[in-house]
């Protein structure tokens, strides 16, 4: 072994030996695991139909709560407010799957995301 703690021949993974690899690696994990614990934590919300539908879900991608306005409640039109709660729900999820994508994003690990 050289005296860098690499293996003979590889320069130590390019001067930087496998001890510094390590916990450059558990440093990485250790960040990862906090910023998904930061957006699990959070609270993201979407509304439809000009604010008569509010969805809120949390970025474990849980629906939290739910608001109807009752003047949309139609009994002749169920599948408008059925499409509503849909595009509702969708937007919210999206706005989770943003918001893990630019967090995660800064880590630069291909595959990853």
């Amino acid at each position: 072994m050289s005296k860098r703690g690499g293996f003979p021949g590889m320069g130590g993974f390019g001067g930087m030996n496998i001890n510094q690899l390590m916990k450059e690696a558990k440093k990485m994990q250790a960040d990862i695991e906090k910023t998904q614990e930061e957006i699990q934590s959070k609270d993201f919300e979407a509304t439809a139909g000009g604010g008569a539908i509010s969805v809120v879900v949390s970025g474990a991608k849980e629906i939290k709560k739910i608001e109807i306005k009752k003047d949309v409640v139609d009994p002749d039109d169920v599948e408008m407010l059925q499409d509503l709660i849909l595009t509702c729900i969708n937007d919210a999820l999206r706005k989770v799957d943003s918001a893990q994508s630019a967090s995660m994003g800064r880590f630069n690990i291909p595959g990853m995301m």
